[in-house]
């Protein structure tokens, strides 16, 4: 028979499991689906998920994931309440497609195309008609404007994500993408929101989790 080694003598302790070396939890496909299939009883086919712990948005067909990129969500990480700069959770609907055409780079301010191209005109040190660019957080390229769908989450007094002007848009901070460093939009590369922006249409759900 085999001898019990006596307490603290001879037995093998085993290190602390490194979660670093973990992979990464899978996106949370079902959960998203089941949130969108709440709003949308008959049936969805094209959604997009924005995985925030991921810092991924990804393009769905039903189930199927068909294509995802790296974003950027808020700083201040999800949270809908205004003047909170964070990202809305829950169920949204693309509102408006802006910028159909626009030169990749193209600054948009109000949600209106300036003239000013990123980062040709910053590079000069004006932009239109002679004003500095400021190179903080711009509007580029593309933007898609999202509205909630969910009462008291991203919807209504205090909330509401369109009337705190969150977007799906491209971003002078490409470098930063994969990091949560927005001040509560979505931020993409230029090149991947022009991709987006041609692949889905007003009405779209866009669900943040």
């Amino acid at each position: 028979m085999a001898s019990i080694p006596e307490l603290g003598k001879d037995v093998v302790t085993r290190p602390t499991p490194d979660n670093s070396s973990l992979p990464p939890a899978p996106p949370p496909f079902a959960e998203g689906l089941e949130r969108v299939e709440r709003h949308a009883p008959d049936g969805v086919a094209r959604w997009l998920l924005v995985d925030v712990a991921a810092q991924r948005i990804h393009l769905m067909h039903g189930k199927t994931p068909l294509d995802n990129w790296p974003v950027s969500t808020a700083a201040a990480g999800v949270d809908a309440r205004e003047g909170s700069g964070g990202t809305p959770p829950g169920v949204h609907r693309i509102l408006q497609r802006i910028g159909q055409d626009a030169p990749p780079g193209m600054v948009f301010v109000s949600r209106e195309p300036t003239g000013r191209i990123w980062p040709h005109d910053q590079e000069s040190g004006t932009g239109g008609g002679g004003a500095a660019m400021h190179p903080a957080d711009l509007i580029l390229t593309r933007l898609i404007t999202l509205d909630g769908l969910e009462d008291g989450v991203n919807r209504g007094p205090g909330v509401d994500s369109a009337a705190r002007y969150i977007y799906l848009h491209g971003t002078n901070a490409e470098e930063r993408l994969g990091t949560p460093c927005s001040h509560g939009c979505v931020r993409l590369a230029n090149a991947d929101v022009i991709t987006l922006f041609d692949l889905v249409r007003e009405g779209d759900p866009v669900v943040i989790l």
